[in-house]
């Protein structure tokens, strides 16, 4: 099953694709849609969806996988995060996919075994996860993060939702 995570943000939203089959993941690609800063919101916004859409298109994954939103101190970050956010659940979504949530507590300790992991164990446990993968940059690193969380949460899921056969 080819899963695609991300970790938005209106600067940077990382994405990430990788191959789960039982518990076998494979690594396919990651990077991450940049927007202008210079740009009026709006134009940001639809950065973002067209970066996100070809990135789908491209390697047309079967399920995503979104890092949900922290609050931060400053309301209007939080607000703009938000709304990056409203459009990484929207494309998957217009997309057809089944779009999954995930706190980024539960994104650390999936991949780290710790809740409150600082970024470099992320990327480091990244890429021993899956061989192969050089990300560049955090959001990236990120968005693998998610993909790996949501496809150790959706193999479980599967599990539990298969039905029994009687001995």
């Amino acid at each position: 099953m080819r899963l695609i995570g991300l970790d938005p943000g209106l600067r940077n939203t990382g994405w990430g694709i990788i191959e789960s089959s039982g518990s076998r993941l494979r690594y396919v690609a990651d990077g991450a849609v940049h927007t202008d800063s210079d740009r009026p919101l709006a134009e940001r916004l639809v950065q973002l969806h067209q970066g996100l859409t070809a990135v789908i298109a491209a390697y047309r994954p079967v399920a995503a996988a979104v890092e949900e939103t922290f609050v931060n101190k400053n309301p209007t970050s939080t607000l703009k995060l938000g709304l990056a956010r409203g459009v990484a659940l929207l494309v998957p979504a217009l997309a057809g996919l089944a779009v999954a949530e995930y706190p980024a507590n539960l994104v650390k300790k999936s991949v780290v075994g710790a809740g409150h992991a600082g970024k470099e164990q992320v990327q480091a446990m990244v890429r021993i996860l899956l061989p192969g993968c050089l990300t560049e940059t955090a959001d990236a690193a990120d968005a693998l993060a998610v993909a790996i969380c949501h496809a150790h949460h959706a193999e479980t899921a599967a599990r539990w939702l298969k039905p029994k056969v009687p001995a």
